[in-house]
C-alpha cells in the first residue's frame, strides 16, 4: 500500500479548548493505517468572521496515511463527531473540535465538501505558522513552500501558547 502524506489544522474555543487540541491529536494517531508523524505547539488565536466567540487554540499536524483522500477525510469527520463536534457546522462560529483537511500530498481537488489544497491555507496565520512547524520546506499547490507563505503573513492576533512570539 502507498503511503499518502496529509497535513491538518487543528483548532477550538469551547470546552478547554487546549485539551480539546491535545485530545484531537491522539486522536489522530488512532485513524487506522494512518501514522502521526509530527506536529507543531499549540498557538492561541483571535477569531475570525461576525460572530462573537472566545479565542482559539490551534495547531497542525502531519501524518502518514494509507487511506484514499475521500476515506481519510470521512475519517476527520468522524473523528470531530466523537469529540463533540455539533451539527451543523456554523461558519465562522465557535466549535469544541475542527478538523480541516489542508493538503493531501500533491492533490488539487474541487468538490463541494473538500478543495484542496484547503482554500483559505495561504491567508490565515494560525494555519501557516503551526504547519510551518510541521513541514517548513512543505510546497503548497501553485502557492509557494509554507515558510516562504507563512513569512508573508503577519503574525497579529496569533501567539504561542509558551508565551513565545509566534514564528515560521
Amino acid at each position: 500500500m502507498l503511503w499518502h502524506p496529509a497535513y491538518v489544522g487543528l483548532g477550538s474555543n469551547l470546552d478547554g479548548p487546549a485539551g480539546q487540541v491535545r485530545k484531537a491529536l491522539a486522536a489522530l494517531a488512532e485513524i487506522p493505517a494512518t501514522r502521526l508523524v509530527r506536529h507543531s505547539s499549540l498557538y492561541g488565536s483571535r477569531p475570525m468572521g461576525p460572530v462573537a466567540q472566545p479565542d482559539f487554540v490551534n495547531a497542525a499536524a502531519g501524518l502518514l496515511t494509507q487511506l484514499e483522500v475521500e476515506e481519510f477525510f470521512a475519517q476527520l469527520r468522524s473523528l470531530e463527531r466523537r469529540l463533540g463536534r455539533a451539527a451543523p457546522r456554523e461558519r465562522w462560529g465557535p466549535r469544541s473540535i475542527d478538523l480541516d483537511l489542508l493538503l493531501f500530498g500533491q492533490l488539487r481537488l474541487d468538490q463541494p465538501q473538500l478543495q484542496l489544497p484547503h482554500p483559505g491555507i495561504v491567508k490565515r496565520n494560525f494555519v501557516l505558522y503551526p504547519l510551518a512547524e510541521v513541514a517548513p520546506e512543505l510546497p503548497v499547490p501553485g502557492c509557494g513552500r509554507v515558510a516562504e507563505l507563512a513569512a508573508r503573513i503577519n503574525p497579529e492576533g496569533l501567539w504561542r501558547l509558551d508565551s513565545e512570539p509566534a514564528s515560521p
